[in-house]
């Protein structure tokens, strides 16, 4: 069990640093990179973050609609979450399709 101060923290405010980590990461399995940036990014950030993120990754160039090694798309695989909702609908409103 971890002690309550080495608990991970994913709400609150994220800096842009913050939210760039999640910008560059490397696949290694045939998905495209965009793709597993957004996923890790929907993984670890409340609606809020991510619709920071949203936003800093189409800035930077990034592919909203870039797809898994089966050529399902970033909201494709987010709507089908239980959970996912908002967050299917943050990456509409940016403009993904599925």
């Amino acid at each position: 069990m971890q002690k309550k101060d080495k608990e991970k923290v994913f709400g609150g405010d994220w800096t842009e640093a913050q939210l760039s980590m999640f910008l560059n990461v490397n696949s290694y399995d045939g998905d495209s990179a965009d793709y597993v940036s957004v996923i890790r990014a929907y993984r670890h950030m409340v609606p809020a973050t991510f619709a920071d993120y949203v936003e800093l990754f189409k800035a930077k160039g990034h592919d909203l609609n870039a797809t898994n090694r089966n050529g399902e798309s970033i909201l494709a695989t987010v709507s089908q979450h239980a959970k996912g909702a908002d967050y299917a609908a943050i990456l509409k409103d940016a403009g993904a399709a599925a």
